[in-house]
């Protein structure tokens, strides 16, 4: 399992370009997905390019939700290869939905926890201010966890991912913990349940150094240009 991060808030390559959002290139065995697509698809695609990603290699595009930071470079990504699986959440709107449908191979609308495929699961749409989905991969009885924001909060997420009985190897994405104060944050990291972690996105300083100093070795470093293989 290959995760690249193309689009972030946070610089890991000071050769690509920062800027508010989120998006992750994922490889498995036998598909590659794009979860999120940053809030600028110009950036989006010169940051892929350098870093020697092509979009027409894409299987699946993944959205997790409505904000403009996670769905920017969409329009880039559907020029570059509109022959992909669209995967969104019912919380989008309905015309942007209609059109969607007229310009990819497939658009998959999520409410409820679904089974996508042999190894790929969307949690549904979590969180009633803000419904977001997020995605689970499964591979050697182990599972990755991918989030966006993560509004309904990720240690929410991963309860609903351990649903399908199997441990949690790795979790990374946004942790919206950025206005929480420490005492509310470790109150949160107690609830976790992985054994890899990349918080990044909208995590927040704090978050990311408590969350570090909790798993120690096994806190993996986020930021745009950032490749990780577990």
């Amino acid at each position: 399992m290959k995760f690249s991060i193309i689009f972030d808030n946070y610089n890991y390559n000071k050769n690509l370009q920062s800027l508010w959002g989120f998006s992750c290139l994922i490889q498995t065995d036998n598909k590659t997905i794009l979860f999120d697509t940053g809030s600028n698809g110009r950036v989006l695609l010169k940051n892929a390019q350098k870093m020697g990603i092509n979009f027409k290699d894409i299987d699946i595009v993944f959205i997790s939700h409505s904000h403009w930071d996670h769905i920017g470079g969409l329009d880039t990504v559907i020029e570059e290869n509109p022959n992909i699986t669209l995967i969104i959440p019912s919380s989008l709107s309905k015309h942007l939905i209609k059109d969607l449908k007229s310009l990819v191979k497939e658009v998959v609308v999520i409410t409820q926890f679904d089974k996508l495929s042999d190894d790929l699961y969307t949690t549904g749409l979590l969180g009633d201010r803000m419904p977001e989905q997020s995605l689970i991969l499964e591979k050697d009885n182990e599972l990755y966890v991918v989030g966006g924001c993560s509004h309904a909060g990720i240690h929410t997420i991963m309860q609903k991912a351990l649903l399908l009985d199997k441990p949690i190897k790795y979790v990374i994405g946004g942790f919206h913990m950025m206005n929480k104060n420490e005492t509310e944050i470790l109150n949160i990291i107690k609830k976790f349940s992985t054994e890899y972690i990349t918080p990044t996105h909208c995590s927040g300083d704090l978050a990311i150094k408590l969350i570090k100093e909790k798993y120690k070795d096994k806190y993996i470093e986020g930021g745009v240009g950032k490749i990780i293989e577990i």
